[in-house]
């Protein structure tokens, strides 16, 4: 479970001081499928680094099943990640000379296991987002869904309990949208996951669960009652 109070962030913009995150309190139960919007520049992203332990706020406490993640020295920090949250981007962040297998690998390297546990864990992360077949293609031989399902597979591999999304669907048309969102919602399901995903995409928010709303760095979070 996700706990956050009083979660600022503030930026300096030349002489400006910006409030990128003004006061968040937020809980994210364990499990839990929430979708973040707002406008550009409304703290969004900012959020979610937070919640992936990428960012630190300037006050207030991000806590992660009772630890909190603001506290932790980098070294603790990035053993939570590794082990604990999943992260899949708008951009992909495949490694282009490494094949569609390798680059799941590398979520696992962290995680010392043995060269074998690693590839049969990864060609079965592979294989649940139906990319079995294309596990020796190089990023650039894949099609953006397909590159998407890779980013998925490498986020899921190390089998974490929260699952991180910024945008996931951003660089892909409506078809491969619908596709890739449902394999996300799959995914959700079958490993009960906690599933945050930041999106401008409205069809996508419409069935959220659950809707929070960033403007200004404030926060207003509402149950979904469409989805």
């Amino acid at each position: 479970m996700y706990e956050l109070r009083g979660v600022t962030k503030r930026y300096k913009r030349g002489k400006e001081t910006v409030d990128a995150l003004d006061g968040i309190d937020l809980t994210i139960g364990d499990g839990d499928r929430l979708v973040i919007q707002g406008p550009t520049g409304g703290g969004k992203s900012t959020l979610l680094q937070m919640l992936g332990g990428l960012d630190r706020p300037t006050s207030g406490s991000v806590t992660l099943d009772g630890t909190d993640l603001a506290k932790l020295s980098e070294s603790k920090l990035t053993r939570v990640r590794s082990e604990n949250i999943g992260f899949v981007f708008q951009s992909f962040n495949l490694i282009p000379t490494l094949t569609a297998q390798e680059n799941v690998e590398t979520a696992l390297v962290p995680l010392k296991l043995k060269v074998r546990e690693r590839r049969e864990r990864a060609a079965a992360a592979l294989e649940s987002v139906g990319l079995a077949e294309r596990s020796g293609h190089l990023p650039a031989e894949l099609s953006g869904g397909q590159q998407q399902r890779v980013a998925i597979a490498r986020a899921l591999v190390k089998r974490p309990k929260v699952l991180l999304a910024d945008e996931p669907t951003g660089n892909l048309d409506e078809s491969m949208r619908d596709e890739i969102m449902e394999v996300l919602e799959t995914m959700w399901k079958e490993h009960g996951l906690t599933f945050i995903m930041v999106t401008h995409d409205s069809a996508i928010a419409r069935k959220a669960p659950r809707l929070a709303t960033i403007r200004k760095g404030r926060i207003t979070v509402k149950e979904n009652v469409s989805s």
